[in-house]
């Protein structure tokens, strides 16, 4: 047999069975070939075409409320006007002359902000808002989450239907997901490579979802976010109004690296000494571990820009990553300058921009809480 004839032979052999020398294993877990993948949600640090954000009122809460917020949306506004679109939500039409005053005594541009005239019942576009996601042929879908005041503990039945009355408006295909089950958007973590990170004590909790296992979670979240991945953490149910979100305390900086604090600031923000050490051991989806970068509470307790003493720290974890920028909680501390450059090491593509939080803070949340990508 000649050389000639035998090599002939190897390559129709080759060619007959589909295989060549780079071909790779089939991940079963692709979201292209699992079936049971319905819906495959971007990472924040992802291109935006937008970010979401609705605007304070008095309706809830009152004329006060309003007010002592009204500076931390001009100044979110104001520099996200230059990174991306902002979708502002406000919740009549005086309410949405009252903002333009506002951002036009600043100086905030308002060419690239796109007014909604939606009534809401508060202001955490994360917890309520859209969740963009794409199905398998890259269509993108507005996936609208159910909601319910984290358990029934403050108003919701406005903020619950803004993902609808959305897609209606970009004459998008709304996937309704509420009746499977309740999850705010500050409950989970993702980073954009297959895991998935959050605390039971806000997801499998009596007051969101009723005797759900965590492998039924889990399905949830693998058809509609196309995770595979988890790190479950215990949280601690009653802490606080969300039963302890996730986006407090730890974040994925990137697809390799999570973003938290040390384990004395992780002990005084009361997250359990078990849960520390999962954090810690946390593994990608590839197996390998991930890159910590550690971030320090305040140095003091924080007080809000009108002289309370709240009587504890504040987190930087709790930040958004924008096209251009990425705005981090500030709190008028000496520590916002060490938080803000740790961050800036950690996306040297943006600029790192602190907001003033200290009066948001009080009402239970930072910058993270109260925006919502979304993805180009």
């Amino acid at each position: 047999m000649s050389k000639l004839f035998f090599s002939c032979l190897v390559i129709i052999a080759l060619s007959s069975c589909g295989c060549n020398e780079t071909d790779t294993p089939v991940d079963p877990t692709d979201p292209k070939t699992d079936t049971t993948i319905l819906y495959t949600m971007p990472d924040e640090s992802e291109p935006h075409e937008g970010t979401w954000l609705q605007w304070p009122h008095e309706y809830q809460y009152g004329t006060t409320y309003r007010n002592r917020l009204d500076a931390t949306w001009v100044k979110i506004t104001k520099e996200l006007v230059s990174s991306e679109k902002v979708h502002l939500v406000v919740y009549d039409e005086t309410a949405k002359n009252r903002v333009v005053g506002l951002l036009n005594t600043e100086g905030v541009l308002l060419t690239n902000i796109d007014f909604k005239i939606y009534p809401t019942d508060d202001v955490w576009a994360r917890d309520n808002g859209p969740i963009y996601a794409k199905d398998k042929d890259g269509k993108w879908v507005i996936e609208d989450w159910g909601f319910n005041g984290w358990g029934k503990k403050a108003a919701y039945s406005k903020c619950d239907i803004i993902p609808t009355k959305i897609a209606a408006d970009q004459q998008s295909t709304v996937v309704n997901i509420g009746a499977e089950m309740v999850n705010e958007g500050g409950s989970v973590e993702i980073d954009g490579h297959g895991t998935f990170m959050a605390c039971k004590s806000s997801i499998l909790n009596n007051n969101r979802n009723p005797s759900m296992t965590q492998a039924q979670a889990e399905a949830i979240f693998k058809k509609y976010l196309g995770v595979t991945n988890f790190i479950w953490l215990n949280g601690k149910a009653g802490l606080e109004i969300t039963d302890m979100h996730i986006d407090g305390f730890a974040r994925f900086g990137n697809a390799t690296t999570i973003v938290t604090m040390s384990e004395a600031d992780l002990i005084e923000w009361q997250v359990p000494q078990a849960d520390i050490t999962t954090l810690f051991a946390a593994k990608k989806k590839s197996g390998t571990a991930y890159n910590f970068v550690k971030l320090p509470l305040t140095q003091n307790d924080v007080v809000t820009a009108y002289g309370k003493n709240l009587g504890y720290k504040g987190s930087y974890v709790n930040y958004y990553i924008a096209n251009s920028k990425v705005l981090v909680p500030n709190y008028n501390d000496p520590n916002d300058a060490v938080a803000n450059q740790l961050i800036q090491q950690l996306y040297p593509t943006r600029t790192v921009v602190g907001i003033d939080v200290r009066n948001l803070y009080e009402n239970g949340g930072m910058v993270h809480c109260v925006t919502q990508q979304q993805p180009r």
